[in-house]
């Protein structure tokens, strides 16, 4: 339902009283999430668990699509495909701007409603018409995470990125090291996503650099792999490792003392806010004035029990 349908049934609602009201409150909009997460991605079952969620609290339909394969051509398709089903909403992520802007204006200049969420800014979902950005701002994730660092004594780090393509997740490298105060340089590391060429590269860029005494990771699919590799020469325990984003083995490593803190982006709430917005824009007009971030919030071995208990589901 679009927002002038909206207005029209907002008017209804106030002529008749509470019966259509009620009627208002399940209209069975049908909204849309692509991601750019290609399915060996299990961070991201979080997301599909919020948006289901969220889905049948609000009454809505709500789908999930994404890119096998992470290929984020492939991704602008499904959201040419995803507007030409003509949804009452699309929640996206915007992982490559020039990539993405154009479907996205697109859906916007069809009368579509779009939400940003995860990947992108909140400049950029202002420029490719979204009602706005629901995500973490990385930069500044980044630099929390780099004061942090600092203050408890690292001094020389490794930028393990798996997502190199996209360039606002490499912010949290840039942000990292502002917060410790030092050149980024080389120490941001193109690791791919294939976990043993990830442990490999680590292994490696830890032994012709023995001076490095922090590790900084940007997610399950580079930290798992790390934690292997600091588990097989010695050091696991013994240098500095932060990380974005939680999992279980992540979660894990947090209570083994061999990762100090993961930052919680809290990706459920990316993508339940959305929907919940997304269905209250449709049905009375009602927006929020402004963006919502959704982290950071720095995860560490204290109250652990409760982020124990939901990671991978809801954390």
């Amino acid at each position: 339902m679009n927002f002038l349908k909206s207005i029209a049934l907002t008017a209804l609602v106030a002529a008749a009283p509470m019966v259509a009201a009620t009627d208002a409150a399940a209209e069975g909009e049908r909204y849309v999430l692509v991601s750019h997460a290609p399915d060996s991605d299990t961070w991201w079952n979080t997301i599909k668990n919020g948006i289901a969620l969220a889905g049948q609290q609000v009454g809505a339909e709500v789908e999930y699509r994404n890119p096998p394969t992470g290929d984020i051509a492939d991704m602008a398709r499904i959201i040419e495909q995803a507007a030409a089903s003509n949804p009452d909403g699309i929640i996206t992520t915007l992982a490559d701007f020039d990539v993405l802007a154009g479907p996205i204006r697109n859906a916007v200049d069809q009368g579509i409603d779009v939400i940003i969420m995860n990947t992108g800014t909140p400049e950029q979902a202002r420029e490719v018409g979204a009602l706005m950005y629901v995500g973490q701002p990385e930069y500044d994730a980044g630099y929390a995470a780099g004061l942090r660092a600092k203050g408890e004594g690292v001094t020389k780090f490794l930028c393990v990125n798996h997502a190199i393509q996209q360039p606002t997740v490499g912010e949290r490298c840039r942000g990292y090291a502002d917060g410790l105060g030092v050149e980024l340089g080389d120490a941001m590391m193109d690791s791919g996503t294939d976990p043993a060429e990830i442990k490999n590269k680590v292994l490696a860029y830890l032994s012709a650099n023995p001076d490095v005494d922090g590790i900084l990771t940007l997610g399950p699919v580079s930290a798992d792999p790390t934690i292997a590799a600091l588990k097989e020469n010695g050091m696991a325990g013994d240098i500095h490792f932060g990380t974005f984003d939680l999992g279980e083995e992540i979660v894990k490593a947090i209570k083994e003392d061999i990762i100090k803190w993961g930052i919680d982006q809290q990706p459920f709430l990316q993508a339940y806010m959305p929907v919940v917005i997304l269905a209250n824009w449709d049905r009375y007009g009602v927006l929020p004035g402004n963006n919502i971030n959704s982290g950071p919030g720095f995860v560490t071995k204290a109250g652990l029990e409760k982020v124990e208990k939901y990671a991978g589901e809801f954390r």
